[in-house]
């Protein structure tokens, strides 16, 4: 029997019995921070210093000794990257849908990555406090996806909350411990330590930091790791309140210090005998981390983007909806990118890497500026665009796409006539008479002459009269005067087509 903190890891024949790792996906505003943060403050003990002081991407809470792991995650886009790697991080999803709603397009996202990660499902139906909640109407449009509940004759538990009130809550985590239960859980903790990185960033105290996820095995201080990408020795790992910790067993999130640099999300880790397999492993697989090259196709143009975020995780989520921009016309390029301030050296790289006359654009999400980065910036006209939001400032990037684009003319045929008769003729300009056939003729309208579907010049109205008189406008089966200035001589029989001309703003 092996002992962690206060709760018991049971040891039988077949391995360790592990805690449920579990994942909250769902559309946004339907509330998955705001059970999370219930959770957090009802069954985590707080700190003398004031209870969690740092986000580290996962925590642990106890439920009638029985723990369960939540990851943290800034939104589905980051777990579906995680997942593309394939990384298996969670063994149940909950699908969030608030109640008094109905399924939106990002809770059937969420349903395509719960099917897609082959993880158990839990429903739970928010906000069930509101009078115009309908949770029956919400679990019929959920069978339409494929899930169907528990009380429609499904096996998909269905569990109403509400994060305001907290009702709903400790029913939660009681199908939570009993999916798990039935999905006997287990990993042997006498393995080498392996699992996922969760989370990652640059502290600028303690350098390279990582949250990990152990899968099997026991993970302790001093032990030699390493991931496709870099490698290090452990010096210290510490758990998601912050506190020091020795050893971290299957399900535990850590927080681990002691890379070379920092890790890649969703990388899966392992530790080694000593650093030369760790080198080892990092040269084997070195090349399967460098992103493809951009292509640019002919008459393509290019916007150089350079990346400053405040972990690696929201990298994965801004990368993710930035490639999801539409690029037939501007090819967005990934040119640098990483965590930490935006400093000098980043203006100078963006400067020296333009692209359709522009210095490359710098983002930052969720980061500061050091002091007197805006004036540098702007004294070397390098654009910076920092936001707190992920799709303000993709909505930033999108406005600024555009503005690399030329106006594009925008022609609008308004009318027809046929030519009657024709008057007097001087120099460019020409009387003639017609009846209008289609649409209506405006004056300071453009002009297309036609004779026999061909067209054979072009020119401009510079008068319109109708019965003798100077009129603004004639309509379809009226006769009019037109004072015609142009490159050819109408005739008889010929069509003018009549046309307005407008620069509008290119859209993606």
């Amino acid at each position: 029997m092996v002992t962690k903190t206060k709760e018991t890891i049971v040891q039988t024949k077949e391995g360790t019995v592990r805690p449920p790792v579990v994942v909250l996906l769902g559309h946004v505003d339907h509330g998955k921070t705001s059970i999370l943060d219930f959770i957090r403050k009802t069954h985590i003990a707080q700190k003398e210093a004031g209870g969690i002081t740092q986000h580290i991407g996962a925590y642990q809470i106890a439920k009638n000794g029985k723990k369960i792991t939540f990851i943290d995650t800034p939104g589905h886009e980051a777990f579906s990257a995680m997942r593309a790697r394939g990384a298996k991080v969670a063994d149940i999803g909950l699908l969030v849908v608030d109640a008094s709603q109905k399924v939106q397009s990002q809770t059937k996202e969420a349903i395509s990555v719960i099917k897609s990660a082959k993880i158990s499902p839990i429903v739970v139906l928010n906000k069930i406090d509101k009078p115009e909640a309908e949770p029956e109407r919400i679990k019929r449009e959920l069978a339409k996806e494929g899930i169907l509940t528990e009380s429609l004759g499904g096996d998909v538990p269905a569990v109403e909350v509400s994060a305001k009130t907290g009702q709903g809550i400790e029913d939660l985590l009681e199908i939570i411990s009993l999916v798990a239960e039935m999905k006997e859980l287990k990993a042997d903790i006498k393995k080498p330590a392996e699992g996922v990185v969760i989370e990652s960033y640059l502290d600028n105290r303690r350098g390279p930091t990582a949250t990990l996820l152990v899968n099997q095995g026991t993970l302790r201080k001093g032990d030699i790791i390493g991931t496709p990408s870099t490698y290090g020795k452990i010096k210290l790992l510490e758990d998601f309140q912050g506190d020091p910790v020795n050893e971290a067993v299957p399900s535990d999130p850590v927080l681990a210090i002691g890379f070379e640099s920092v890790p890649m999300i969703g990388e899966k880790f392992r530790t080694f005998a000593n650093i030369e397999d760790a080198k080892n492993n990092l040269c084997q697989t070195r090349k399967e981390t460098m992103p493809a090259p951009v292509e640019i196709k002919p008459g393509q143009k290019v916007l150089n983007l350079v990346l400053k975020l405040d972990t690696l995780g929201s990298r994965e989520a801004v990368e993710k909806v930035l490639k999801d921009l539409p690029q037939e016309k501007v090819v967005l390029r990934i040119l640098k990118s990483g965590v930490g301030q935006i400093n000098e050296s980043d203006i100078k790289f963006a400067k020296a890497h333009p692209a359709e006359g522009h210095p490359a654009v710098i983002l930052g999400f969720r980061t500061r500026l050091r002091s007197g980065i805006e004036n540098f910036a702007e004294k070397e006209k390098v654009k910076i665009i920092t936001s707190d939001v992920i799709y303000e400032l993709v909505k930033n990037v999108r406005n600024f796409m555009e503005r690399i684009l030329k106006p594009e003319k925008i022609r609008t045929d308004i009318g027809r006539v046929k030519i009657l008769a024709t008057f007097l003729t001087s120099k460019k300009r020409q009387i003639v008479g017609g009846k209008v056939i289609w649409g209506e003729v405006r004056r300071g309208t453009k002009i297309d002459v036609l004779r026999n579907e061909e067209l054979i010049g072009k020119g401009k109205l510079i008068n319109l009269q109708r019965d003798k008189k100077d009129t603004g406008k004639v309509i379809k089966g009226q006769e009019c005067g037109i004072l015609f200035e142009g490159d050819v001589k109408i005739e008889i029989g010929d069509i003018l087509v009549f046309y307005t001309e407008q620069w509008e703003k290119s859209s993606l």
